[in-house]
């Protein structure tokens, strides 16, 4: 069973620098995403540059289907933001993204540049919910230290054919439990860093997660706070709750 384990992750895994010591974190990470099946409600909080705070109500749905992730964005208020983003990451790490406002009669799908939500700020981008990463072509790793925990530090570059606004993102996973606590997201064309950190983890159902999750871009004032306040890390959603007519049902 061993050596059949070994030979499928030989022929499903790209390529990796680092040989077989980066198959199982990345097989780990994959996994996660794959047993994926939650609802969370909390907040999104802008904060600006000079410190003012704007807040946004919004639940978060997720489900992994055969061969695709599906997660609805829906927020909630204040009421004139209201909007519900529906993203789909496929197994061979594409992403697809339709969004829809109150009152619009189809979703309609959204431009790779506003892939950045003008809503929550610079240091927040949709594509975050999905970690797209864990599916492209180059990785490599090396063992490290954040904080006090030892990590497993996966390096993820993008083939020609990934739609992304990264060209590079550094994962820090705890060795321990194969979840993130830290990443460094580089932006294509500017260079510019998101820094995203995972925030009291917490091991619920037999999933871990974090209760708050803050980005930034390195270097600069402000940030996007995203506050996991209640939810269910097993869900049992189904095809209906990300069906496009329904959803339109503000």
């Amino acid at each position: 069973m061993k050596i059949l384990w070994a030979a499928v992750l030989a022929l499903l895994l790209p390529t990796l620098a680092h040989g077989a010591d980066a198959r199982p974190v990345l097989a780990a990470s994959r996994q996660r995403i794959e047993a994926a099946d939650y609802r969370i409600v909390g907040h999104i909080v802008r904060v600006d540059a000079k410190g003012a705070r704007t807040n946004f109500s919004v639940t978060v749905k997720a489900h992994w289907f055969p061969g695709v992730l599906r997660v609805l964005l829906d927020v909630t208020s204040p009421p004139p933001q209201r909007l519900r983003v529906l993203m789909e990451l496929r197994a061979n790490g594409q992403v697809q993204m339709k969004i829809a406002h109150q009152g619009d009669k189809e979703f309609a799908s959204l431009p790779f540049a506003r892939w950045t939500s003008e809503l929550f700020g610079p240091a927040f981008s949709y594509e975050d919910l999905l970690d797209p990463q864990f599916y492209w072509p180059d990785q490599t790793m090396e063992n490290a230290k954040y904080g006090a925990r030892d990590c497993d530090l996966l390096t993820s570059s993008p083939g020609t054919e990934d739609r992304t606004r990264y060209s590079k993102v550094r994962t820090w996973l705890d060795h321990t439990i194969a979840f993130p606590v830290h990443e460094e997201k580089t932006l294509n064309g500017t260079g510019a860093i998101e820094e995203i950190d995972f925030i009291g983890l917490r091991h619920v159902s037999g999933v871990w997660s974090a209760s708050q999750i803050e980005s930034k871009l390195k270097g600069q004032n402000g940030s996007t706070l995203f506050l996991l306040e209640r939810g269910a890390a097993k869900a049992n959603l189904k095809a209906t709750d990300f069906n496009a007519e329904s959803l339109l049902k503000f």
